[in-house]
């Protein structure tokens, strides 16, 4: 089984990030306090009480303490079984990844995830970012010294008005690094964040008043794909690449459909039957869990939405659909019931079957929502 952990805090709010976090520090201690509470009320969510991985996330969990840290890990040992083996990643900014930080945190998990975004300075101060471009290639190096060997740094490409040569040498520097997973998203621009602001009035960049060309961010996504399978990395998932298998275990399980507990402010939790969602208010979150309530709204999910679901996370997998899969979970035939679907995505190119696997093409990876939504199946 599988738990997450989020970490609502920042230093500062990156000017494109729409997740649930505060910049204001004073409740972290008591919000973690609520956290082990949490984790106490929600003991019994999961099959089975072994974690098989951990996945710290955020907001910045760098910014935990040794005594937070030890807290939350004191409470996860209280409460389950942690396999011998487990995945235990903690997201972590350039900017807290000292070598003193790095032999802390090296102690607790054994995989990082750095969000690096770019090597480029104003691009950086762009973004808002805390960190500069030589503390992006310096945390790495020290996090090597630290012990650390399963990394992974996230990327951010299609940025509007950047010169696409800056995104090459983003790609030429994380290929240097040699990491064995690499995270690469096309930067969208969501209402209610800085720059969702700054474009509604046409001033997200000067001279420039709406988000990169579609064909730019399709451009660079290409070529992301093409040196990195080039350099030995295999995309396993549409934003994802991994050598050696090193693939990310914890967010496999959610692609997978394997049952987990998400922890925190915002955090989401499925069962296999049902979903729910912690409330994204850390106040009101402290409020109910100090109270022994779960903070939680549960949404039941019909057949239907397990298999569209499955669809939506599986297909942007190397692995794919399984037809057996979703005809166990229909109790019907998938591939004669979307028939008329499934021909119309095989002629575009955009969808393959082998054996008994629905399989995104190379260019089904461009359209992997589009080719999904063809195929949910409703009443």
């Amino acid at each position: 089984m599988h738990l997450y952990i989020h970490i609502p805090f920042c230093k500062q709010a990156c000017h494109y990030c729409d997740f649930h976090f505060s910049t204001s520090l004073g409740q972290k201690s008591v919000l973690v306090d609520a956290l082990c509470a949490e984790i106490s009320l929600q003991q019994g969510y999961l099959p089975t009480q072994t974690l098989e991985t951990i996945y710290f996330g955020g907001g910045t969990p760098s910014l935990l303490t040794e005594s937070e840290l030890a807290q939350i890990f004191t409470t996860i040992h209280k409460y389950f079984m942690v396999s011998p083996d487990a995945e235990i990643t903690f997201e972590a900014n350039p900017d807290d990844l000292n070598l003193q930080k790095l032999q802390l945190l090296r102690r607790y998990v054994n995989r990082l995830s750095i969000g690096i975004q770019t090597f480029d300075e104003a691009t950086l101060n762009w973004m808002n970012r805390a960190h500069t471009a030589t503390e992006a290639e310096t945390c790495v190096w020290l996090a090597r010294e630290a012990g650390f060997e399963n990394m992974s740094v996230d990327l951010i490409y299609g940025i509007p008005g950047r010169d696409k040569a800056l995104w090459q040498l983003d790609l030429q520097k994380v290929l240097a690094l040699n990491v064995p997973h690499l995270s690469a998203y096309a930067l969208t621009i969501e209402p209610d964040t800085v720059f969702g602001r700054w474009q509604k009035k046409g001033k997200l960049l000067t001279g420039v008043d709406t988000f990169a060309d579609e064909a730019i961010a399709a451009e660079q996504f290409e070529e992301l794909t093409q040196a990195l399978t080039s350099a030995g990395y295999a995309h396993y998932e549409i934003s994802n690449f991994a050598r050696n298998s090193e693939y990310a275990r914890h967010n496999t399980a959610y692609w997978q459909r394997h049952p987990y507990l998400g922890i925190g402010p915002s955090a989401h939790s499925y069962n296999g039957h049902s979903r729910q969602y912690n409330v994204a208010n850390n106040a009101r979150y402290i409020a109910d869990v100090k109270l022994g309530e779960l903070p939680v709204t549960i949404e039941k999910l019909t057949i239907n939405d397990q298999v569209n679901e499955y669809l939506l996370t599986g297909l942007r997998t190397q692995w794919g659909c399984s037809l057996i899969e979703l005809n166990s979970l229909l109790t019907s035939d998938f591939a004669k019931k979307q028939a008329h679907d499934l021909a119309d995505m095989y002629a575009t190119g955009w969808l393959m079957r082998h054996g008994d696997r629905l399989l995104l093409t190379q260019a089904g990876k461009l359209f992997a929502d589009r080719v999904a939504a063809t195929l949910f199946v409703d009443e």
